[in-house]
């Protein structure tokens, strides 16, 4: 399994906070033979009979490397995989990146991360560590 990402309990915390419910933690999925682990995932229960159970996986990455665009490319390429995968597996379940909210404040609001969101349409949660809370969901 792999190592948890340094902001893996503070996510958790705001996930929660936010009213959902972890039923993962890694979310594992394997497919022709290999096995994945996505960080979490999570389900929100809702009342009104016109809508369904909302499923999520959620991938956290914590973009400490030297390079923001190294870790872009790691990001997007998990982020990818996993999305191809749950496709196949759990089309009902919608894949996000989480990142914290200086991460997204730097690469992710520049004209470069804002193409990358754009055109490979990566779902985003916006949180803070500190108060380890959620600020906004972007899909």
């Amino acid at each position: 399994m792999p190592a948890r990402d340094i902001y893996h309990a503070a996510f958790i915390k705001a996930l929660t906070a936010d009213g959902w419910t972890i039923t993962n933690d890694p979310f594992y999925l394997a497919y022709g033979g290999r096995e994945l682990y996505i960080d979490i995932g999570a389900e929100k229960v809702t009342i009104a009979a016109e809508r369904d159970n909302e499923k999520i996986a959620v991938e956290i990455k914590s973009f400490l490397s030297l390079s923001p665009v190294s870790d872009l490319q790691e990001a997007v390429g998990q982020y990818e995989i996993y999305r191809t995968v749950l496709k196949e597996l759990e089309p009902s379940r919608k894949l996000y990146l989480a990142v914290a909210q200086r991460v997204y404040e730097g690469i992710f609001s520049e004209r470069f991360g804002q193409l990358i969101i754009t055109n490979i349409k990566i779902n985003l949660i916006i949180f803070d560590e500190k108060t380890e809370r959620i600020i906004t969901w972007v899909s």
